[in-house]
């Protein structure tokens, strides 16, 4: 048993998965965290941080900042019934880069009560993928500037 007045590693500023800000894994508004921080991410934190928040209309199945994977649960938009997305992310390194990112969309429609695969219009992830470029952009240069 632990002596109740010493805290916990997870419970301390210095926690690599917490940060004092209470910001998960390091990385998020005030966070200081750099591109190449390895501290509590093994991949670009800007990249992490842009899909995270591009895809954050979807609920989170899995996300794993050290291979850099996000895995969103199926989603399925208001305005449209018998019809579902799922996302994944794949974020390919520790450089701001194009072709640092990687987003795979699935899409599934219902049919007789049954959900049937069916295609993703032509250029959904490409579109997503900018998305969260802009947005890795939008934070570092607000990183830089603070």
């Amino acid at each position: 048993m632990r002596d109740l007045t010493t805290k916990a590693p997870w419970e301390t500023s210095e926690s690599k998965m917490v940060s004092g800000n209470g910001s998960l894994f390091n990385i998020g508004s005030g966070s200081r965290a750099s591109a190449s921080d390895t501290q509590g991410i093994g991949v670009n934190a800007y990249l992490w941080r842009g899909a995270l928040d591009t895809l954050s209309f979807m609920p989170l199945a899995s996300a794993d900042p050290f291979g850099g994977v996000i895995i969103t649960d199926w989603y399925t938009p208001p305005a449209a019934n018998g019809e579902r997305f799922k996302a994944n992310a794949y974020i390919l390194g520790r450089q701001l880069r194009a072709d640092g990112i990687k987003i795979s969309i699935f899409r599934q429609v219902q049919q007789g009560g049954t959900w049937v695969d069916a295609p993703v219009a032509a250029g959904t992830a490409t579109d997503i993928e900018n998305k969260v470029l802009a947005k890795a952009r939008e934070l570092r240069a607000q990183s830089a500037s603070n």
